[in-house]
Formats: structure tokens, sequence, C-alpha cells
């Protein structure tokens, strides 16, 4: 460990007990308790037994989850930021069969996405809130909290594997940039694998250059090559596939394709392609919009034609026996939403498929 006495004092800072990274009074509170219940034994005293499962985590060998409970960087339907909740509560049932040590959520102030669209004002009075003390020098905005969080974590663990919980898809932002850096301070050639309805390759939405639309073409220079990053499930974008690819350098495999060539062709190019740049480790960033809106409703921005669970759980299972998936993350599961109108459980079918993919995912992470 590189300095873990510093960096525990920060994830107290940080951090707070898993669920509790929505501010709410009452919202959900059934729902948190039944989480505490599950992970503490109680729901008394939740600060203290979270704080102290903390400290023992340079001697946990299981991968680490996050929960990062911020939707600031969406833009169409907001709510992603119960996603950690309600998928870790998911997860824990019966069902599924999943190992981790839960770190927490980060703290986020809700109207928040990144420290560089603050002023110094608004820095000092948030730092206030968040840490009681204005003249610290800590991050207040959820993504830049984010990438401190992982920069000391990877620092501290090289070894140990991530699996953080969203949150819209503008998380992915610091968690996968922070990863990239750390595979290449290690001298490992890592690639991302992104799953998505949307190609996420703008460079800006309405001013704001780091949002839901445009975090992958932010962290493409952290790639070996900006041709490591594999998109699968596009289908809703006003570009065609040749126009991004050529453009930034990307590898997409739309639905259609999927469909039409089958997954199993699909990843086995990709595989070839990954061997061929000596790609060791992977970085695997799941939209649920990947997913045909029957499967995923409950997100922001569910889209028709979409994958499957059976061929987003085959790409990466395959992509698992070559190479090891060392980061990932879940991300746009909003579960108040219910985008259907045909009155379905949109819900519990959007956590029951998010929640398989993240245990193969945790499973690969364990590995």
């Amino acid at each position: 460990m590189a300095d873990w006495s510093n960096f525990s004092a920060k994830i107290n800072q940080y951090l707070c007990p898993p669920g509790n990274g929505v501010f709410t009074v009452n919202t959900a509170k059934e729902r948190k308790e039944s989480l505490h219940k599950s992970l503490y034994g109680n729901t008394d005293n939740i600060e203290l037994a979270w704080s102290e499962q903390v400290s023992q985590l340079p001697l946990d060998t299981r991968p680490v989850v996050l929960g990062v409970c911020s939707d600031t960087g969406g833009g169409i339907l907001r709510g992603a930021n119960w996603g950690p909740l309600f998928l870790r509560q998911t997860m824990l049932s019966d069902d599924y069969d999943v190992d981790y040590f839960d770190v927490g959520d980060v703290r986020v102030i809700p109207h928040l996405l990144h420290d560089k669209y603050l002023n110094e004002a608004t820095i000092t009075n948030c730092r206030k809130a968040l840490y009681h003390n204005p003249e610290s020098s800590l991050p207040v905005s959820a993504l830049s909290i984010t990438e401190d969080f992982c920069d000391e974590f990877y620092h501290n663990f090289p070894d140990k594997g991530l699996f953080a919980i969203g949150g819209d898809h503008s998380v992915s932002y610091p968690l996968a940039r922070s990863y990239l850096r750390a595979k290449k301070a290690q001298n490992k050639k890592a690639a991302l694998i992104h799953f998505d309805a949307h190609t996420d390759l703008l460079v800006e939405r309405l001013g704001i250059d780091i949002c839901f639309g445009s975090w992958v073409t932010h962290i493409l220079d952290d790639l070996p090559s900006r041709d490591m990053a594999f998109q699968f499930g596009i289908r809703s974008s006003g570009k065609d596939r040749g126009h991004w690819e050529d453009s930034f350098g990307v590898n997409q495999y739309w639905t259609h394709e999927i469909n039409e060539r089958g997954a199993q062709a699909i990843v086995d190019e990709t595989i070839v392609k990954l061997k061929a740049n000596g790609i060791e480790e992977l970085y695997v960033s799941f939209d649920i919009d990947a997913l045909d809106a029957h499967f995923a409703a409950a997100t922001g921005t569910p889209e028709p034609d979409g994958l499957n669970p059976e061929q987003a759980l085959l790409i990466i299972s395959e992509l698992n026996k070559h190479f090891k998936i060392t980061g990932a993350d879940m991300v746009e599961i909003a579960p108040f939403l219910n985008t259907n109108e045909d009155g379905g459980n949109d819900r519990e079918k959007t956590l029951a498929a998010g929640s398989q993919i993240s245990e193969l995912l945790l499973k690969a992470l364990a590995e």
C-alpha cells in the first residue's frame, strides 16, 4: 500500500454508507434500511459500522463496489441517482450469487457536476457543507470526488478490481479515465468495452464538455490508441457508423449488425483486434439502454431494437476468456422511471437485467 492512512481519511470524507449517496430524508427510507440490515445486520449506528468495515479494505481480496449516485450529467429523464441503492438490493437477493466489498457511495451534492464549472465562492461554501471546513483543498463535485478517489484507490491497490454503479453515464468519465491512467502507470495495455444505444462521442452538449453524451470523447487519448475503444449496441444516432469511426477512430458494432452476423462472430472479431494490439486488460462500461427497451425501460433514454441480455452476456463472457476484466461500471438504471406505456413492471425487469450483467462482471473482476 502506498499511503493507506491518508487514503482512509479521504474515504471517510468522500464517501458515506452504501445507499446513503442520495441526500434525502424519507424517500426510499425502507429500502435504505433493508440494505443496511443486509450489509451490517442492523440499522443502528450505520456510519460507525460502515467506517469499521472500510478499515478492513486493505485485507480484503474481493472486488470493490462503489456507488456514484449522480445524475447531474444526464439530460433527458433524470433518476439514475437511485440506481446504486436499488441495484445493490437486487443483487443481494437470493437470485444472484455475488460476493464483493462495498466501500460505500460518493457523497453527492446533487446540483454539482465537476469542479471546473464552479467559481471559488461556490467551492468554498460546498467544502464547508461537505467537510465542515471551508479551507479544505478537497473537491466537492461528484465527478471530481470520484476521480480523486479512484486515483488514490489504484495508487494504493493496483491489483484490486473496482465495480462502480451509477448514476448517469457521465460518471464513467472519472472512473474510466482514472483506470486507464493507472494501467499506463503499471505498463499494462487496457482497452475500453462500451455497451450503449448511443455513441457518447459528442464534443460537448449545450456548452458542457463532460456529460452523459460526451464522456467517451474525453477519455480516448488515455487509451493506448483510440481504436482500442469498442462500442456495442449502438443504434440511436444522427450520423452513421462510418462518421464516428472515421472521426474518432473507435470501433463500433451497431445492434443490427450484431443481430445479422451473430454476437459470437462480432466478439471473435473483437478478440482478434484486441490481441493484435497487445491488450492485456479491459474496462467494461455498461449503459443499461444498450439493451432493448423491452428489457430495460427504467432508464432515461430507453431505445427499441436493442440487444437482449443473452447477447450482452455472451460478448462479456467470451472477452473474459481471453482478457482480464479489471474495471467496470453499470450505469443509467433509473428505478423510479416507468417509460413503457403498456403498464409493465419496468423497474423489476430493468433491475433483473442489470443485476444479471453486474453479477457476471463482478465474477470476472473476482478472477
